[in-house]
């Protein structure tokens, strides 16, 4: 097993999360788990596409929209949850023991999660 990095880690939830990236770099392309992020992102992007062809009356992007938001709410919480675990507990998992330093990028990661995760579960929690 290669070490992982944090910080890494966390920013790959935070700019892919909804596709599983974060997922596939700590466990590799082989995940389920990463896999099955793939289809709600997928969906819930066909359906703001419905939504901007056939307008709001849409029922099936009605539908399909809010598995976007679930996707991406999802995958900010991975980034918040990887760039808040402690130095020593993430070495001991990802890296083999061996320390390593995650710095203040990681915190960054984490601020951004925060602030697109609540506006996105805010945003789908309204649209539903």
């Amino acid at each position: 097993m290669s070490p992982k990095s944090k910080t890494v880690a966390t920013w790959l939830a935070f700019l892919a999360g909804s596709l599983g990236a974060h997922r596939y770099y700590l466990r590799g392309w082989r995940d389920v788990w990463g896999w099955l992020h793939v289809p709600p992102t997928l969906l819930g992007a066909w359906g703001v596409a419905r939504m901007l062809d056939y307008g709001q009356d849409d029922r099936l992007a009605w539908v399909l929209i809010p598995l976007l938001g679930l996707a991406l709410a999802a995958g900010m919480l991975a980034a918040i949850v990887y760039g808040l675990t402690p130095d020593e507990r993430w070495d001991a998992r990802h890296r083999g023991g061996v320390p390593g330093h995650s710095g203040w990028l990681a915190v960054f990661g984490v601020i951004g999660a925060l602030m697109v995760g609540a506006t996105v579960l805010m945003a789908t929690i309204a649209f539903s």
